[in-house]
């Protein structure tokens, strides 16, 4: 049976990019740069993405576009016989199932609030009141439920439509409505009167304020977020691979993902940032920043139900268009492991993702529970932590082994694999640094992140 391919060069950079560029860009980014030192974190952030993410990102694609594969399935078609790299592919799907137990409750949230902007419910309410409106949606477990029903029904659909005319088509649409939202939002924001001073603490290096926060802390809070807004790691990119042709290499590829994934990232601070300082709230007041914060600024902001919207609107857009590559990824991993059709294992999956959902919902309130509070207080921090912590460091460093080891796939089949079509190539000198760097700094943020949640 042929493998499907996507119709378009474009469709694969929007499809991939749109895995990568979610809540990690524009819920964590903002305030992570803004507790890190602004511009110093940002700094950092750039060149991780270079040196870690970019070549990891390389050898998912590899992986895939070799096996022509599923992920669930890759391992098998190029592994020599009797090895185990395999089970790490089923690793793989539990893994996406854990990152939609939770994400698909805070896509919930940004529907729910541009409903709540769009709707004016937000004007006339002093900065209490709208605090008070997270807070109600937390404690209502129907509500939270209805609006990730929502997100679940849509992507499930989109991706049972078929690769081409479903999940290539909408992503195209979402993405390219995506881009155009922000430079929208971030050009209102370069004439608000904070502007100088956000844009300033954002993108200039601050390096007494990065020593303040402790310069390991916000060194490794950049690498996490470098895996973390790729998606490296489950096998999310890898489906990608599968579905593209040999004609550009994935290198070049990779970069042009990543350029995109970081400019939605640091766009998202050129909203967020000037609307902060203009309205003297403070940025680095994490997850609150975008349900509590922001939706006070548009109270208050000239025409601000309408820049509200647009805001929410984009927030949505980026969290369905990860949520819409991590379902193809697990319905096509349904189909590869029991041979079913596209919209058997859809349907089937329906159903699990939104079962799987709910302790998420539910941890908020029905089932809050105070021995959550290592890991943050909450379900959702649980699962978060064991995607962000386990799953996508270590998920990374199995692909990077594979493609590196001569027990795995090997080093001359991945630079093959990864340099065939025209574009930027893997180099030879990189095999060193790949081999026997790139592993131990993967280990390192994987050890650091567990010390750093536990014993810090």
């Amino acid at each position: 049976m042929k493998r499907d391919q996507l119709r378009s060069r474009l469709g694969f950079i929007l499809l991939s990019a749109g895995c990568a560029i979610g809540i990690g860009n524009v819920w964590k980014f903002p305030y992570i740069a803004g507790q890190g030192g602004g511009g110093t974190f940002v700094l950092f952030y750039i060149i991780f993405l270079i040196i870690l993410g970019l070549p990891i990102l390389s050898m998912e694609f590899a992986v895939g576009r070799a096996s022509q594969k599923s992920p669930v399935r890759a391992y098998q078609a190029l592994e020599k016989p009797g090895q185990k790299w395999h089970i790490h592919g089923y690793i793989t799907l539990i893994g996406c199932y854990l990152l939609m137990m939770f994400y698909t409750t805070v896509a919930g949230w940004m529907l729910h609030y541009f409903y709540l902007t769009a709707a004016g419910r937000f004007e006339g309410l002093d900065a209490a009141a709208v605090e008070g409106v997270f807070a109600d949606v937390l404690a209502n477990p129907s509500v939270m439920t209805f609006w990730m029903v929502v997100v679940v029904v849509i992507g499930i659909l989109v991706c049972i439509r078929g690769l081409q005319s479903g999940l290539e088509r909408i992503t195209k649409i979402m993405m390219l409505a995506l881009l155009a939202i922000m430079v929208i939002l971030a050009i209102n924001s370069f004439f608000l009167p904070g502007a100088k001073e956000g844009l300033s603490f954002y993108l200039l290096p601050d390096f007494a304020r990065m020593q303040e926060v402790g310069v390991i802390s916000t060194l490794v809070s950049a690498m996490n977020q470098a895996f973390f807004t790729l998606s490296l790691g489950i096998g999310a990119m890898a489906i990608f691979g599968s579905y593209i042709g040999k004609e550009h290499s994935l290198l070049g590829e990779s970069a042009r993902v990543v350029v995109l994934d970081t400019f939605v990232a640091i766009t998202a601070g050129l909203i967020i940032f000037p609307a902060c300082f203009t309205y003297h709230v403070d940025q680095t007041s994490g997850p609150n920043l975008i349900f509590i914060t922001l939706p006070n600024i548009f109270a208050n902001m000239f025409m601000g139900r309408f820049w509200g919207s647009l805001f929410f609107l984009f927030m949505a857009f980026a969290a369905l268009s990860t949520v819409f590559a991590v379902f193809e990824n697990i319905i096509c991993c349904g189909m590869e492991l029991t041979g079913c059709s596209r919209r058997k294992s859809g349907f089937v999956n329906l159903v699990l993702i939104i079962l799987l959902s709910m302790p998420c919902i539910l941890g908020y309130n029905l089932w809050s529970w105070d021995g959550f509070a290592v890991f943050g207080g909450t379900i959702m921090d649980l699962e978060d932590f064991l995607v962000s912590n386990l799953f996508l460091p270590l998920g990374s460093l199995v692909y990077l082994l594979f493609c590196v080891s001569r027990y795995g796939w090997g080093w001359d089949k991945f630079q093959k694999e990864a340099n065939t079509g025209t574009g930027l190539k893997m180099p030879n000198w990189a095999r060193p640094y790949l081999t026997y760097i790139l592993p131990v700094i993967v280990l390192f943020i994987f050890f650091f992140g567990l010390y750093d949640k536990f014993l810090a």
